[in-house]
């Protein structure tokens, strides 16, 4: 009789040969004193570097260690969605490999999930690891993104957390392709909670989110979740109208009472560049928007896996 997996560990790998060895190390110490069954999913996001070859080492070594192979790098949030769907525990827990979030909560999480949370995350309160600039813009964007959407986003909490199985087959059955699991997370409810954490430095190599990725994540979790930068271009278009027709009535007054020029060319320059600018910034905004309805309309999967290492024929490879 095959023994029923209690926890799943997914952890997304891009580029993490530096990490990869002690990042197991932590989390095999971590689920063993747990004292309950338990897998370890990891997915090579088109690494190329030598991360493949030392999971699947590793793979040899633990058969509770199992590997998920993309047949290239499809992204952080694409990682996160291949290994929910393949994973067969009762909680998952979602953790990154540079070990900035401390695997060392994840009891405190089960412990939550076993009074009756079903949804986990870890609330950082300090961030350790992280630039002056990242943690102010981070702030910046928690709460913008919380003010500009209906559902209850919480905020300094990142992918680190822990979801009960059917929060998990919800997420599973959301057809989305522009995925942003932490908004997602959210918006399919459950009763939630969080555990305090403290972010740590990386412990080798390099983020794998640069300040390009993270405005990427950033215009993904408010174009998925909201539409107001939209009508926010409708506001903005109106009350221009109205200043530019105020505007042009006192232009015309100013000329009849004085008999002089009111604008000069420089102005007249300085105006439509600025109204060019803003005219361009709303077409940028509705393009994300019609994008996204682009990239709904093919259909295509969040992902390819090339090959797993430790999965039986039985399991739900794809």
């Amino acid at each position: 009789m095959i023994n029923k997996i209690f926890y799943s560990v997914i952890v997304p790998l891009y580029n993490e040969n530096l990490v990869i060895r002690e990042s197991y190390r932590r989390l095999k110490e971590v689920m063993d004193s747990v004292k309950e069954n338990y897998e370890i999913i990891f997915i090579n996001d088109g690494s190329i570097d030598e991360t493949r070859d030392k999971v699947e080492k590793i793979c040899n070594e633990d058969e509770n260690i199992k590997l998920i192979n993309f047949s290239r790098n499809f992204g952080h949030q694409a990682a996160i969605s291949a290994g929910m769907e393949l994973a067969q525990g009762d909680a998952i827990i979602v953790i990154d490999a540079d070990l900035q979030d401390p695997p060392e909560v994840i009891p405190k999480m089960i412990e939550k999930w076993k009074e009756g949370y079903e949804v986990v995350y870890g609330k950082r309160i300090k961030r350790e690891g992280d630039s002056f600039f990242k943690k102010i813009t981070a702030k910046i964007f928690y709460r913008i993104f919380k003010s500009m959407t209906s559902i209850n986003i919480p905020v300094d909490a990142g992918d680190f957390r822990l979801i009960d199985r059917k929060v998990c087959d919800a997420l599973n059955s959301l057809p989305e392709r522009n995925r942003y699991v932490r908004g997602l997370v959210s918006w399919v409810g459950y009763k939630q909670t969080f555990v305090e954490i403290s972010r740590q430095k990386r412990f080798a190599g390099e983020t794998k989110y640069p300040f390009k990725k993270m405005i990427k994540l950033a215009i993904d979790g408010i174009t998925s979740f909201s539409y107001k930068p939209l009508a926010i271009i409708g506001y903005f278009g109106g009350l221009t109208s109205l200043i530019g027709l105020i505007s042009s009535i006192g232009v015309i007054l100013n000329g009849l009472v004085n008999k002089t020029p009111f604008l000069n060319f420089s102005l007249i320059i300085a105006i439509n560049l600025l109204m060019f600018g803003l005219v361009f910034i709303s077409i940028g905004i509705m393009g994300e928007y019609i994008g996204r309805i682009f990239d709904e309309s093919k259909a295509r999967p969040n992902y390819i896996i090339a090959s797993t290492v430790n999965y039986k024929k039985t399991d739900k490879t794809m």
